[in-house]
C-alpha cells in the first residue's frame, strides 16, 4: 500500500513540477505571442505523454503488488488451515 502512495506522489510531484517549469519558462521566454503559444502546445503535449507513461508505470506495479498480495494471503490461508 505504501509502495501505491509513494508512485502516486511521484507521479502528481512530476506533473506539477512540469507545469510550474513550463509556466515559468514561458513567462521569461523573449518570444512573439505565436511562438510561445507553438513551443506551449509542443510542450504540453509532451508532458501529457509523459504523464501517461507514468500512469502505465504505475499500473503495472500496482498490479504485480496486488498479485504478490493476493499470493500471500492465498499462503497464509493455506497454513492456517
Amino acid at each position: 500500500m505504501a509502495e501505491k502512495n509513494t508512485y502516486h506522489g511521484f507521479a502528481t510531484g512530476f506533473v506539477m513540477g512540469a507545469i510550474v517549469g513550463l509556466a515559468i519558462g514561458f513567462l521569461y521566454a523573449p518570444q512573439p505571442g505565436e511562438e510561445t503559444r507553438q513551443r506551449l502546445r509542443e510542450e504540453v503535449k509532451k508532458v501529457r505523454e509523459q504523464t501517461a507513461e507514468i500512469a502505465q508505470k504505475v499500473e503495472k506495479v500496482t498490479a504485480e503488488a496486488k498479485r504478490q498480495a493476493e499470493t500471500k494471503m492465498k499462503d497464509i490461508e493455506e497454513k492456517m488451515k
